[in-house]
């Protein structure tokens, strides 16, 4: 018997290299070797694994998901009793090059133009205090419990709430002259909240408005996004007027309240995506029955009807009635939305069933300028 029989074999390179090919940046959303950031591998002989990731910045955030990715990938190689996660900087050559790479052939423009795949949906509502955000924030998380890749533009400029409704405080990393969205719960935020402090005002007005709505369009990696939500500030102001330019294949969804007044000023809101032939996928009613925590009996507290008079005026389906529940109170305030936090609550399974059915509607091509081209005889 031979007095090596009993030493591990060699881990092999190759297999932890081709288990790493699934682990993936969690901001870029692209795996570490294609993103540039594995470094090197080293296997020893009593089955330990280093494994270096280079980061985009030395304050990366999510080093600690990083290295619990890394490590529960190489654990599986046959082989492997120990993984060790180092972690190194990107040279500057390299982020230069990761960023000209990440913005492609597609220049100074934006990924969400005339032929994107992306399904992107403007969530409107007339008046503030219908809860929109919230309701944009749910469906956000529903559609990437679906499998999708889902990234929220927070556009209501005076009044961001994604950074709190997600629970994230942090800065994104920029990287020479494009910022990484935001990760956080399988969603990818951008908003101005990530830049202020919360009780600082934002004194912006029409021009810089526009200029911040095309930076955070075409200076943010989105990646290859399934759905784009853009929760924009209520009525029909400079940020909506701007975005239905710089986005004109969005669809609208409006929310409202049953209260006559909620609907009355939705319905403005509508008004203005029909004049801009805007398609509208439809109306989400919010707050439309109170439910008891106890017996889970429904009150209408704020009044019926509001939803159906709206989708009948703007011509469009009604997605969904969310009552009120303190479940989707609660996670809000937590920073957790309430499918995640409390996925069988009332409001959660109304937004689930909303994210579920939620269609899919193109613009008309009427008034739009096709493409010509010339074939000769």
């Amino acid at each position: 018997m031979s007095l090596l029989s009993g030493r591990r074999p060699q881990v092999d390179v190759a297999a932890v290299r081709s288990a790493l090919a699934v682990v993936e940046d969690p901001e870029l959303r692209l795996p570490l070797d294609e993103a540039g950031m594995l470094g090197g591998i080293e296997a020893g002989r009593d089955g330990s694994v280093r494994v270096t990731v280079r980061l985009t910045t030395p304050s990366c955030p999510l080093k600690d998901t990083l290295a619990r990715d890394v490590t529960a990938a190489v654990g599986a190689v046959a082989g492997v009793g120990r993984v060790d996660v180092a972690f190194a900087a990107m040279s500057e050559p390299d982020r230069m090059a990761l960023a000209s790479r990440l913005r492609g052939s597609r220049g100074s423009g934006h990924p969400f133009g005339p032929g994107s795949t992306t399904a992107v949906y403007a969530v409107a509502s007339g008046k503030g205090g219908v809860g929109k955000s919230t309701v944009t924030a749910n469906l956000a998380v529903a559609l990437a419990r679906q499998g999708k890749r889902v990234g929220v533009l927070d556009a209501d400029v005076w009044g961001y709430s994604m950074p709190h409704l997600f629970g994230v405080r942090r800065a994104p990393v920029a990287l020479k002259g494009l910022m990484l969205p935001v990760d956080a719960h399988g969603v990818a935020l951008m908003s101005v909240g990530f830049f202020v402090d919360d009780e600082e005002p934002v004194v912006w007005r029409g021009p810089m408005l526009h200029k911040a709505m095309e930076q955070f369009l075409g200076d943010v990696h989105w990646g290859d996004l399934d759905v784009l939500l853009l929760d924009l500030p209520p009525g029909t102001g400079d940020v909506t007027i701007s975005l239905l330019e710089l986005v004109p294949d969005a669809q609208l969804i409006a929310v409202t309240t049953p209260q006559p007044a909620a609907r009355t000023v939705a319905e403005r809101v509508g008004r203005m995506a029909l004049n801009a032939r805007m398609p509208i996928a439809g109306v989400v009613e919010n707050m439309s029955a109170l439910v008891c925590g106890s017996c889970q009996e429904s009150t209408a507290l704020f009044g019926s009807g509001g939803g159906e008079e709206l989708a009948a005026a703007v011509g469009a389906p009604l997605l969904g009635q969310v009552p009120l529940d303190v479940a989707l109170r609660e996670s809000g305030d937590a920073g957790v939305p309430a499918v995640l936090a409390a996925p069988g609550s009332p409001g959660a399974r109304a937004l689930s069933r909303v994210a579920a059915d939620l269609p899919v509607v193109r613009r008309s091509l009427v008034g739009r300028p096709l493409p010509l081209s010339v074939v000769g005889g």
